[in-house]
């Protein structure tokens, strides 16, 4: 039975895209946390641009990324869905959806809600001799909804609350280890999210200077076996944006972003230099981890890494990314998203194109690996979006 529990928790860490190329596991720290679908950019612009949205220009999709944006959009309403074959290079049915729609009230104010469904794909469960005995289907979803407003004429604030959904044991009917069931966890969380949308006049035309924040699933933890609790990925994003036009056609966007997650370390002396014989490896036992609770471990992780402060800096993912548009219909995106090889080495170039029209929008995104083995290289992405005001204009003529 515990071939079985093992199995089904190697491909939960599937996807988490850790790659650690070369280096030695006594040297490496990464954080590991429950729920790690919910730290996988659901839309094609986001992940073309190194998995930066935060201080982007306004869009369908800013729900996930930072949902105050909203007010500044310049439709009214708008529906999308984006979908992404996640880690194809290792297995093949490892998808996630993400569906996301927002309405704005008027000028200030706007509501917004999303679904997102993460499927890892079948699990054959086998006993210590091979033989199968059954198969499970272990996915996770969130629904969340957000209301946002601004503040000022330039400054918005929203609130985002969620419920989290994990199942890594769905459709096995049977203990998976030591007769203890795998249970079904969940979570609530809530974002809070700032962004600040600054008008500059240039000689040729109206430039932006964009800043924005998302303080990210901010929420209870998660327990699977009905005693141990897991951490949900609960982060900090910080984007930087500006985003001017070379004439009355041809705009450019440069972005950059970071984040870091609000999660204590295990406190693993893995370390370089640090003895191989793995004595006193842990710092605190798996069960005095487990008893953090959330929100002190949200101000423990900015200064608990066992490296100092050298390691809490390698613990922040950061990325840059560059959008050209002409007439905002036609988009060009490249990005890279850059990761400490100490902390899980995802290092990767993306690439995209989006074509817009005044009902509907479609992106695609590419991720390009730029360390050996990544997981990540060649991943796709699809995002699909309608203007509902402009579907309700060409109803109406």
């Amino acid at each position: 039975m515990k071939k079985n529990l093992l199995t089904l928790a190697l491909t939960f860490l599937l996807i988490t895209p850790f790659s650690y190329a070369e280096e030695a596991i006594d040297i490496t720290n990464p954080i590991i946390t429950a729920v790690p679908s919910l730290s996988i950019a659901p839309d094609a612009r986001g992940g073309s641009l190194g998995d930066i949205g935060t201080s982007t220009s306004a869009d369908l999709y800013s729900q996930y990324w930072n949902a105050a944006k909203y007010p500044f959009t310049t439709s009214n309403a708008g529906v999308g869905i984006s979908y992404t074959p996640w880690l194809r290079k290792l297995i093949g049915e490892i998808d996630l959806v993400n569906v996301n729609g927002y309405y704005r009230f008027d000028e200030l104010q706007a509501i917004s809600a999303s679904f997102r469904y993460f499927s890892m794909g079948d699990i054959s469960l086998t006993d210590f001799n091979g033989t199968e005995f059954g198969t499970a289907k272990p996915n996770e979803f969130a629904i969340d909804a957000a209301y946002s407003r601004k503040l000022s004429e330039t400054f918005s604030m929203a609130v985002t609350f969620r419920f989290i959904y994990s199942d890594l044991n769905n459709g096995a009917n049977t203990n998976l280890a030591s007769g203890s069931d795998l249970r079904p966890g969940w979570a609530i969380a809530a974002d809070v999210a700032g962004y600040l949308n600054q008008p500059i006049a240039l000689s040729t035309g109206d430039a932006y200077l964009n800043f924005g924040f998302n303080l990210a699933n901010l929420g209870s933890k998660v327990t699977y076996d009905g005693i141990t609790s897991n951490f949900i990925p609960t982060n900090l994003r910080l984007g930087l944006g500006f985003e001017f036009p070379f004439d009355d056609y041809n705009r450019l966007s440069i972005n950059a972003g970071a984040s870091k997650l609000l999660v204590p370390s295990q406190r693993s002396r893995f370390a370089e230099g640090f003895d191989k014989d793995n004595s006193n490896t842990w710092m605190m036992s798996q069960a005095e981890y487990s008893e953090i609770n959330a929100a002190k471990g949200w101000f423990m992780s900015f200064a608990d890494a066992p490296g100092g402060f050298k390691e809490e800096m390698q613990e922040i993912l950061w990325g840059i990314g560059l959008e050209y548009s002409y007439n905002q219909q036609f988009f060009v995106r490249a990005g890279y998203s850059h990761e400490s090889k100490f902390k899980g080495n995802r290092k990767y170039v993306t690439v995209g194109a989006g074509f817009k029209l005044s009902m509907f929008e479609l992106s695609a995104g590419y991720v390009i690996g730029v360390v050996g083995n990544n997981p990540l290289d060649g991943t796709l992405r699809f995002s699909l979006g309608f203007d509902l005001e402009g579907l309700k204009n060409l109803i109406d003529k």
